[in-house]
């Protein structure tokens, strides 16, 4: 027994080399650890078991039989996070480029199986030159393979992609399914053709980190949710990140108490609103008062695609230790209108939140939709009506409090009573109406301005009318369209009444497949 015992040491010490010496320290100089360092920088300490450590390729063709792949380039098992169960997988480059062949993808996808069986996140780390070009069809075959699990396992086990390195042709398509996709800037790239091909088909000249580095997708295709600058601070924040999601789509989010009081009024949220309707101003800095703070009284919440939609601010954060997911207009950036790529950043992380049953708070202050031919013809009706489909689509809480502008159907589209809000407060500040005064006045009372023999004074007079008469919030609220006009010192308790209150929802939708989001 001693010698076999022996022989499996030898064994599993020539797995740990991974690619070598060399290959090892050639990553290290990239500023990037190994696929095994990565995964013993997330999970807590001790706690990993490797699985399927002696899976090695049976390929043969074009010099195949003669590769020696340690591991197959990917290393797979479950550990925990803060005490929380995960999977994880983490594509070896210093194993033939942590290249996808046949045995790299089974691997994969026993990984993701078991997550699913198991109830618990799954999280793959992508560092990969991509296909193993001598593996052929049976490359192709993984791939869809993974395609396959990701789309079974969407809305069941969260589902995290982070890029610590190259991720190109098909392999991008996984993280494209997943939930989050996160990047750490300079040494992660995504692109389903490479710059070479493109200069050789099209003629243009472009580097890899501005064909598909972190920062352009981070701002541009809006593909990466999160971006870090280093593969430290990368996994401080997917620690983060997961500190708000529930194990599956079964159970709710951890209660996490901040200590902050439940019942705290916040009597500078009235100097946060502008006294002008025009003027911008930060909704963060609402957000920053009404949800829980962290025990040292620092702001506590989680932005998604920051750098992406500006005018839309999606996050989460924490309502008396209660995980929500915040959708918010942001009037500082474009005046907070919506427009195509902020309806597919909400519409998503609205999606997402139903599916693992966390709260949404709505906080609308937008003018409406932005007009434009470009945004008409980039398909803004198709793009805007995602937002309304997946806010009529969520059975979760629904709270919503209309901070100033809502105006006309943007009105609709914050997750108004109408699209099946549980509960809609609204500030003094508010303003809803079917457009803003200025246009409102101009239409209504166009002969009246006409005919005047001081027309500028009787549009001001007529817009001041139809200031005091519609754009305020009280003829929403005699309608019951909204719940309450609250003191906006005292939006944190009631949100959080509020919530208390519909802990007990249930909510079915009608039988069917699926339905028809327009994608």
């Amino acid at each position: 027994m001693d010698e076999k015992i022996r022989e499996l040491e030898q064994r599993r010490k020539k797995v740990l080399e991974a690619g070598g010496p060399k290959r090892v320290a050639a990553q290290h100089e990239k500023g990037k650890m190994t696929a095994r360092e990565r995964i013993d920088s997330l999970l807590d300490p001790g706690s990993f078991i490797e699985i399927d450590t002696f899976v090695e390729h049976r390929a043969v063709d074009l010099g195949m039989d003669e590769v020696k792949a340690p591991g197959e380039g990917v290393v797979i098992g479950h550990g925990t996070i803060d005490g929380r169960l995960v999977f994880v997988f983490a594509q070896d480059f210093t194993v033939i480029g942590g290249s996808l062949g046949e045995m790299h993808a089974m691997k994969i996808c026993k990984a993701m199986d078991m997550a699913m069986k198991a109830g618990c996140p799954v999280i793959g780390i992508n560092d990969s030159g991509g296909a193993r070009i001598q593996e052929g069809v049976d490359a192709l075959s993984g791939y869809g393979d993974i395609f396959f699990r990701n789309t079974r396992a969407s809305g069941v086990i969260p589902q995290i992609s982070v890029i610590m390195g190259p991720c190109a042709g098909g392999a991008v398509y996984s993280p494209a399914l997943t939930d989050f996709t996160v990047m750490v800037d300079k040494t992660a790239n995504m692109f389903i053709t490479g710059p070479q091909v493109i200069k050789a088909v099209t003629g243009e000249d472009v580097s890899a980190e501005d064909l598909g580095g972190a920062m352009v997708h981070s701002t541009t295709s809006g593909v990466a949710s999160l971006m870090f600058p280093d593969e430290k601070a990368t996994i401080a924040g997917l620690k983060k990140l997961l500190s708000y999601l529930p194990q599956n789509n079964i159970e709710d989010p951890r209660v996490v108490a901040m200590g902050d009081d439940p019942a705290r009024i916040d009597p500078s949220l009235e100097e946060v609103i502008p006294e002008s309707p025009n003027k911008p101003y930060d909704i963060r800095d609402v957000i920053a008062r009404v949800f829980d703070l962290d025990p040292t009284g620092s702001t506590n919440y989680f932005e998604i695609q920051p750098l992406y939609a500006q005018n839309m601010v999606t996050c989460f954060a924490r309502l008396d230790g209660r995980s929500v997911g915040i959708v918010a207009n942001q009037p500082k950036v474009m005046a907070g209108v919506l427009d195509i790529n902020a309806s597919d950043k909400a519409a998503r992380f609205i999606r997402f939140c139903d599916a693992f049953n966390i709260p949404l708070v709505t906080l609308a202050d937008t003018s409406g939709y932005l007009p434009g031919v470009g945004q008409e013809h980039g398909g803004v009706i198709r793009h805007g009506a995602k937002l309304l489909y997946a806010y009529s689509e969520a059975t979760v809480p629904k709270l919503t409090v209309i901070v100033r502008k809502a105006y006309g159907g943007a009105y609709i589209a914050m997750c108004s009573r109408h699209l099946g809000a549980d509960q809609v407060f609204a500030w003094p500040s508010a303003e809803i109406a079917v457009m803003g005064p200025d246009g409102a006045a101009n239409i209504i009372f166009k002969r009246e301005i006409e005919e005047s023999s001081d027309p500028a004074a009787t549009r001001k007079d007529k817009i001041d009318e139809y200031k005091r008469n519609f754009a305020n919030p009280y003829k929403a609220a005699i309608r019951g369209y909204v719940d309450d006009v609250i003191d906006p010192a005292e939006t944190r308790p009631r949100l959080i009444r509020a919530l208390a209150m519909l802990l007990g929802k249930r909510e079915s939708l009608p039988p069917k497949k699926h339905g028809n989001i327009p994608v």
